[in-house]
């Protein structure tokens, strides 16, 4: 799904209206029936709901989705920081429909009115005062109205976006803007939906009649989404082998750190790898084939510290036979000797390849090494191993995700997966790909060792499809952390949790990606 620009957004209506023919009322009905919709879902126990609305087409969407929630029965109460008089267009329009009437304050001293008072101690407020298409600061009237809604403790459904936010905005808001509990959006996300910290439950993304060849954007921006990747996950056919499903080959493990290898081995399992062997340091062996007993292993000559030797490329090239994908790094330490290793691997190796952790260490201040040429390559760091690959702070990569990850793709001819909130996923021409999955309980060691396996095991199954396969990693690692803290909370989630949540985080996708809608985040209340 395509992230746009509030002005990209403005287009995609204008379009859908002159090109497609359908009316921009049609498309103001659609949005505001979306929202009460999902005021009536989310919030059922609600007895009473205020609806707050400025004099635009974000009023205009609150106008409707009062007179859909009226038309359902509920308690409806309304606010218009305007006189009717001032509103114009489909907002007009869609005001004399209303089967109710507002309490209308033209200053912020009308905001102390009884009339106003009500609505604002509602069970459930909508925010409808200012759109996408604002830019801040917000003043006078429609500053104060928000500062009267964030002191309430009921909870707050915003309309598009919070009054008062920078739609284009990456990172933290200046200025007053409307808090909100979820968001009811429209067509496509906007830069701050995805990465602006808004609120704290969902965004919901509701079509409301744009076809998607108007649905265009500059940006080189997209948001991983069920529909994307579920097919990757569908119905086997019942002649199915292990051997259709491919073999993952992980090289990693070392005295100390044996369980990474193990884990990124399961993973692989996990998701639907047909096998999956591990190759590590011969000391070890033993631990890791105790681990799971699903697992295959391969002894590898060893330095003396236990971790994997140069010796070992002697034999390497008749590991690789026959697999389908190699796995490089988990656990597999920074020794100088084992570094030299994994670089010759690296730089050798025909095969799909998944890079992570020492693995991409061993290329520090190497980085010219790191070049997809032609095959499948794929790198996933988390800020600390980007910094050392580029030279870079933490701070600057993270006060520039997108831009680092896309260059650096782009420059090496590879897949970067930069791991954190908000992965980002680079394709070597630059497309970028968002996740929005996962939650702080994943900061937890060997997380990252679960997403190579996960990685390279969907890789392994979708010859072909190599992208769209890290695409579908990134998001089902992330969404089985989110069932792990469902089940467990934050400070109790382990890495081996999201062993046993994937299945049913493929569940969820599956059926999610039968929605009309898309959602960021999850929703409590």
């Amino acid at each position: 799904m395509k992230i746009v620009t509030a002005a990209e957004m403005r287009e995609i209506d204008r379009a859908t209206t002159e090109q497609f023919g359908i009316p921009s009322l049609t498309l103001m009905e659609n949005a505001g029936s979306a929202v009460a919709e999902f005021a009536r879902i989310g919030y059922e126990k609600a007895k009473s709901i205020g609806v707050i609305c400025g004099k635009g087409n974000n009023g205009g969407d609150g106008f409707v989705a009062a007179r859909k929630l009226h038309e359902a029965g509920h308690e409806v109460r309304l606010l218009l920081l305007a006189q009717p008089a001032d509103l114009r267009g489909d907002a007009r329009q869609n005001y004399e429909k209303l089967p109710i009437k507002p309490a209308v304050v033209e200053s912020a001293p009308d905001l102390e009115s009884d009339p106003a008072a009500e609505v604002l101690r509602s069970d459930l407020l909508i925010d409808a005062i200012l759109g996408t298409g604002f830019r801040p600061p917000v003043t006078g009237l429609y500053q104060e109205a928000i500062r009267k809604m964030n002191a309430q403790h009921s909870p707050v459904l915003a309309v598009d976006i919070p009054s008062g936010a920078d739609a284009d905005r990456v990172g933290e808001q200046a200025g007053d803007m409307a808090r909100a509990d979820a968001i009811v959006t429209f067509t496509a996300p906007r830069l701050a939906h995805v990465f602006g910290n808004l609120v704290s439950g969902p965004t919901m993304i509701a079509p409301i009649g744009s076809p998607d060849m108007v649905i265009q954007s500059t940006l080189r921006l997209n948001l991983i989404t069920p529909r994307e990747i579920a097919t990757l996950i569908g119905p086997r056919p019942r002649d199915s082998n292990k051997g259709k499903y491919g073999h993952v080959l992980v090289v990693g493990g070392s005295v100390g750190k044996s369980g990474a290898a193990a884990m990124a081995g399961i993973s692989a399992l996990r998701v639907g790898a047909g096998l999956a062997t591990i190759a590590t340091a011969r000391s070890v062996l033993g631990i890791v084939a105790g681990y799971y007993p699903e697992l295959m292993t391969e002894p590898l000559d060893e330095t003396g510290a236990g971790t994997i030797s140069t010796r070992a490329l002697k034999e390497f090239e008749q590991l690789t036979d026959k697999k389908t994908v190699l796995a490089i790094g988990p656990g597999v330490s920074r020794h100088s000797e084992t570094a030299a290793f994994v670089r010759s691997i690296v730089g050798h190796s025909k095969i799909p390849l998944v890079v992570d952790a020492d693995g991409l260490n061993a290329f520090e201040g190497e980085s010219d090494q790191l070049k997809g040429n032609g095959r499948t390559l794929v790198l996933t760091p988390h800020p600390g191993e980007m910094a050392r690959l580029t030279g870079m702070s933490i701070a600057q990569i993270q006060d520039d995700r997108v831009g680092v990850a896309r260059s650096f793709a782009e420059e090496h001819g590879l897949i970067l997966v930069l791991k954190g909130d908000r992965t980002i996923v680079a394709r070597p021409d630059g497309e970028v790909w968002v996740n929005t999955t996962g939650n702080p309980g994943m900061a937890t060691g060997g997380t990252g060792d679960i997403l190579t396996g996960m990685v390279a095991g969907l890789m392994a199954q979708n010859f072909g499809r190599e992208f769209d396969a890290v695409l579908a990693a990134v998001y089902f690692h992330g969404l089985a952390g989110d069932v792990a803290k469902e089940i467990l909370g934050e400070h109790s989630l382990i890495a081996t949790d999201l062993v046993e949540t994937v299945a049913e985080a493929f569940d969820r996708t599956r059926q999610e990606a039968q929605e009309s809608w898309v959602t960021i985040g999850n929703f409590r209340h």
